[in-house]
C-alpha cells in the first residue's frame, strides 16, 4: 500500500527522491513495502553492486539485507528526516511513518540510521559518494 499523493521528483544533488503533492499530518502510514530478504551469502553478492545503495540490513542480527519495493528504497537520507522506517519481520513489509506535518511538495526523507542518536559516517560518504545515482 502506498499513499496516492507520493511521487518521485529530482532532488538537486541527491537525485531522485519522493515527495508530497497533498499536506500530510504527523504519524501517518504513508507506505508499507514487501521486501525481498537476501541471504547473507546474497548480501555479500548486492554488496558489490549499483544495489548496494538501495538496501537495508535486515533481522535482528542484521547479517540479511532486503530490497524494499515501492518508493522505499527512494528516500533520500536526511538527519533532520520528516519521516521513519519500521521493519515487520514477520510479514516481511518495511513502512514508512511521518514523524511531523508535512507541506506539499515537501520532500519526504529517513534517516539511514534508523534515527539512532550517534554519529554515524554513512557509507556514501565514506567513498565519497552521493546517492544522485537515483
Amino acid at each position: 500500500m502506498r499513499n496516492r499523493n507520493l511521487f518521485i521528483a529530482s532532488s538537486g544533488a541527491k537525485g531522485r527522491g519522493v515527495f508530497t503533492k497533498k499536506s500530510l499530518p504527523a504519524h501517518t502510514e504513508i507506505e508499507i513495502a514487501p521486501v525481498i530478504v537476501l541471504s547473507p551469502e546474497d548480501r555479500e553478492i548486492v554488496e558489490q553492486t549499483k544495489l548496494f545503495y538501495y538496501i537495508f540490513e535486515w533481522g535482528e542480527d542484521e547479517t540479511q539485507a532486503i530490497v524494499a519495493l515501492g518508493y522505499v528504497s527512494m528516500y533520500n537520507h536526511d538527519e533532520n528526516n520528516n519521516c521513519e522506517y519500521a521493519m515487520d519481520y514477520g510479514e516481511e513489509t518495511i513502512s514508512i511513518i511521518t514523524t511531523r506535518d508535512i507541506k506539499a511538495g515537501e520532500e519526504l526523507t529517513v534517516n539511514y540510521t534508523a534515527g539512532f542518536d550517534r554519529e554515524v559516517s554513512l557509507w556514501f560518504n565514506d567513498a565519497n559518494t552521493d546517492e544522485a545515482e537515483k
